[in-house]
């Protein structure tokens, strides 16, 4: 299929994508982005109209789509807007810090129906985000979204990540509700660059997941997260290779 095909109706198989051109930029931004909008200023940052818009489309498609592919255990809306938009939003700005100004290449990890990669790819278009899940239909869903917003550096993978096979090696490697942090970094390690750093987001603070961390891992900073609108706790456990002796 040309990339200008006409989109056809429903997803695409597993192993395809439907080419598709960006959507127009709306007269005025959505109540849902305005709302988006203000949780990124409550989170210090200004949230663009364009990515605000592109964020409540990626939440329509996400609702629109769960029923049949099961791609998040929510189902409310309202509760998709807080505990996954607004969840993967609180991580924006720390990645912005390591980043520091680098477009970066990101691997996400167990991304179901692309949490948070959708979300990076939507508000930093410079960084090449690649999601990877098991489930053929979640990968399919985040290649959907990727055509029908407009995306060219979101990809998907069907792969189990200890299978999978990277051109170069990932800047920056990221979790949600993955696995336990020593199976995360054990099952990726050889898909991270040398100078390169794991982000794994938590609930509360794992300290026992930290202790039992294989050798040669060092945690460089737990770092707390208040998500607007979630009374609950949360935090991003930063990880890289130790240094060899």
């Amino acid at each position: 299929m040309s990339p200008t095909a006409p989109a056809r109706p429903g997803l695409p198989g597993a192993s395809g994508a439907i080419g598709h051109s960006a959507p127009a930029e709306p007269a005025a931004v959505s109540d849902l982005a305005k709302a988006l909008q203000a949780d990124a200023a409550t989170l210090g940052w200004a949230l663009p109209d364009a990515a605000a818009a592109r964020l409540a489309a990626y939440r329509a498609l996400l609702a629109k789509w769960n029923d049949t592919y099961n791609l998040t255990a929510l189902r409310d809306p309202a509760q998709m807007r807080t505990q996954h938009l607004a969840d993967c939003l609180a991580v924006v700005a720390p990645l912005r810090r390591h980043a520091a100004g680098r477009p970066l290449r990101i691997l996400d990890v167990g991304s179901g129906g692309g949490l948070p990669g959708v979300v990076l790819a939507i508000v930093e278009p410079a960084w090449d985000v690649t999601c990877v899940d098991t489930v053929g239909k979640k990968a399919a869903f985040v290649r959907q979204v990727a055509a029908e917003l407009g995306l060219p550096h979101l990809h998907a993978e069907h792969a189990r990540v200890e299978a999978l096979r990277a051109a170069r090696p990932f800047d920056l490697i990221t979790s949600r509700a993955f696995a336990s942090l020593a199976d995360f970094v054990r099952l990726t390690r050889p898909l991270l660059a040398p100078d390169g750093a794991w982000m794994a987001m938590k609930g509360k603070r794992p300290d026992e997941e930290i202790a039992s961390l294989p050798p040669g891992v060092q945690v460089t900073a737990v770092e707390p997260l208040q998500v607007p609108g979630l009374d609950a706790e949360r935090c991003l456990v930063w990880m890289r290779p130790a240094p060899t002796p």
